[in-house]
C-alpha cells in the first residue's frame, strides 16, 4: 500500500511540476496553426502570415469555452483577427508576440505535441516563443536577425 502511494504521489507531483497533463485535440491543432504563422513571420512573408494567422482564428474560433477561458479565447481571437486582416508584418508581429505569451501559457497546462516543444527567447524583441525546433528561427526579426534568440526550456 505505501508503495503504491508513492507511485501516486510521485506522478501528482511530477505532473504539477512539468504541467501538460492534458491532451486536447484543438488544443494541439491551435498550436499547428501557430507554428505556420511562427514560420511565416520567420520568412518575413506578410501575405502568408496573415492566411495562417485565418487559419489559427478558425480553429480557436472552434474551442469550447470549457477547455480555455472566455477571457483567453476572446483575447487569442482578437490578435488573430488583426493579424489575418493587416499586409503589415511590423503589425503581425508585434500580435504574434500576444499570441505567443498566451500560447506559453496554454503549454504549461496541455500537452501541445507528441515531440518536445522548445520556448525560445530574442533579447533584441524581449518576447518569447514556442517551436518545434531548438535551431533558433527568430519570428520577430526574419532575415534581419533570423538567428538571434537561444532556447530557454525544453518542453516535453
Amino acid at each position: 500500500m505505501r508503495n503504491k502511494f508513492s507511485v501516486l504521489t510521485l506522478a501528482l507531483c511530477s505532473s504539477l511540476f512539468f504541467g501538460q497533463t492534458k491532451k486536447n485535440a484543438e488544443i494541439s491543432e491551435l498550436y499547428q496553426n501557430y507554428i505556420a504563422i511562427k514560420n511565416n513571420l520567420s520568412s518575413d512573408n506578410a501575405v502568408k502570415t496573415a492566411i495562417s494567422s485565418s487559419e489559427f482564428l478558425k480553429t480557436v474560433s472552434a474551442i469550447d469555452k470549457n477547455t480555455l477561458s472566455a477571457a483567453s479565447l476572446s483575447q487569442l481571437k482578437e490578435n488573430a483577427k488583426s493579424m489575418s486582416t493587416s499586409k503589415d508584418i511590423k503589425v503581425q508581429r508585434a500580435k504574434f508576440e500576444s499570441i505567443s505569451n498566451q500560447m506559453i501559457g496554454i503549454a504549461k497546462k496541455y500537452k501541445l505535441a507528441d515531440k518536445p516543444i522548445y520556448l525560445q527567447f530574442c533579447p533584441m524583441a524581449d518576447a518569447g516563443w514556442l517551436s518545434n525546433e531548438s535551431t533558433i528561427v527568430n519570428p520577430y526579426y526574419g532575415s534581419s536577425m533570423l538567428n538571434c534568440g537561444k532556447v530557454q526550456k525544453e518542453i516535453k
